[in-house]
């Protein structure tokens, strides 16, 4: 399988230069200083107008990883309206107090939007048990990624964590995406355990803001020909 490269996404601007730059697939959310919030359907509406690639959207309503009935029944809305503004698939990941996949609340939103890939975003770095959590995320329907750094600190953290999963079960490099605080040195080792998809953020913004800079095509250049040579060596 071709390495698959995933860009954050704020706004149309964004959208424009992660295509311009290679990028094959886009994630979009709001207010990073929360790691990820539910953007406006209006958002999506203007990013699907400014770019053809393939656009997850962010299903999450506080800095929480916990939910709660009231919320799933906004996201559950908010679902269908990116749907409807052109949405292709969704990013969301909920735990329980006791950090364990909540199970019940993910399969009861992804139910809702049955047949739409959605990808279960870094929830899983702040589980204990990870052979438990990657078991439970197999039971989910539709689920075809899962974003992780291996550590809630960052993939130079949960690197050796990250390696030792895929190289274990073919089955969780095919739907591993490796992000958060990504390093372009980390690629040949991941790339080498099965991995072939990548996820980056602050890395293609110019000194790595979110808020005084957006995404760079050079950048995002840079990240493309990493993986394309990788892939050339097979």
């Amino acid at each position: 399988m071709a390495s698959l490269l995933e860009v954050i996404a704020l706004h149309p601007a964004d959208a424009e230069a992660a295509q311009e730059g290679g990028a094959d697939r886009l994630e979009l959310c709001a207010s990073m200083e929360a790691d990820g919030l539910s953007p406006s359907v209006s958002t999506v509406s203007a990013v699907r107008r400014a770019t053809d690639l393939p656009l997850r959207v962010m299903l999450r309503l506080s800095d929480s990883f916990t939910t709660n009935g009231a919320e799933l029944n906004r996201m559950t809305a908010q679902a269908q309206s990116y749907l409807a503004a052109g949405a292709d698939g969704f990013v969301l990941g909920f735990l329980t107090p006791d950090n364990v996949i909540d199970v019940e609340s993910v399969a009861a939103l992804a139910s809702t939007f049955a047949g739409t890939p959605w990808t279960f975003h870094r929830a899983i770095d702040a589980v204990l048990d990870q052979p438990a959590a990657w078991r439970a995320l197999r039971s989910l329907s539709g689920l075809d990624c899962v974003l992780t750094a291996g550590s809630s600190l960052g993939v130079e953290h949960g690197l050796d964590d990250l390696l030792k999963l895929a190289k274990a079960d073919p089955a969780v490099a095919g739907v591993m995406m490796a992000g958060g605080a990504l390093k372009p040195e980390h690629v040949p080792w991941l790339y080498q355990a099965g991995v072939r998809r990548f996820h980056v953020g602050s890395s293609v913004r110019q000194d790595g803001s979110w808020t005084k800079a957006y995404v760079n095509s050079r950048f995002v250049r840079s990240w493309r020909n990493l993986l394309d040579a990788q892939d050339s060596r097979g």
